[in-house]
């Protein structure tokens, strides 16, 4: 039976109503795709604080999560089941900044699918495009 991962991604949007997306760097799983920042949810931590703690750890900056799950999705990958739950937020101190993705960008919602989306990452993408 594959592992089943509970993962928690941040839907950042700044004043300009851009998007933080994230392009996983070659060493990552699924490779060169792009994503909502985030990770795991460790034992005993409820989303909210993980995605809090993650952020931190991720882009080194402090995030104001929104109530309420954005988009909640389990994907089927080769190796492992992800539950990826997606969580609006924004910044609210310092600026994001890479230390284990290759790159980060801000798109306007309707620029969106121009990148390669990691797969569990998509039904979120496809909810914020039709969002207005």
């Amino acid at each position: 039976m594959k592992k089943l991962v509970k993962v928690v991604a941040a839907i950042i949007e700044n004043e300009n109503n851009e998007i933080l997306c994230a392009l996983r760097s070659p060493e990552m799983s699924i490779p060169n795709m792009w994503e909502f920042p985030g990770g795991k949810v460790e034992a005993n931590e409820d989303i909210y604080s993980a995605l809090e703690r993650e952020i931190d750890e991720e882009l080194d900056c402090k995030i104001e999560t929104a109530t309420g799950i954005f988009n909640d999705n389990t994907h089927e990958y080769e190796t492992f089941i992800i539950n990826l739950i997606s969580i609006k937020c924004k910044v609210i101190e310092g600026t994001p900044t890479p230390s284990e993705h290759s790159k980060l960008i801000w798109l306007k919602r309707e620029n969106l699918e121009s990148l390669k989306w990691a797969p569990a990452d998509i039904p979120a993408v496809e909810q914020l495009i039709q969002e207005k």
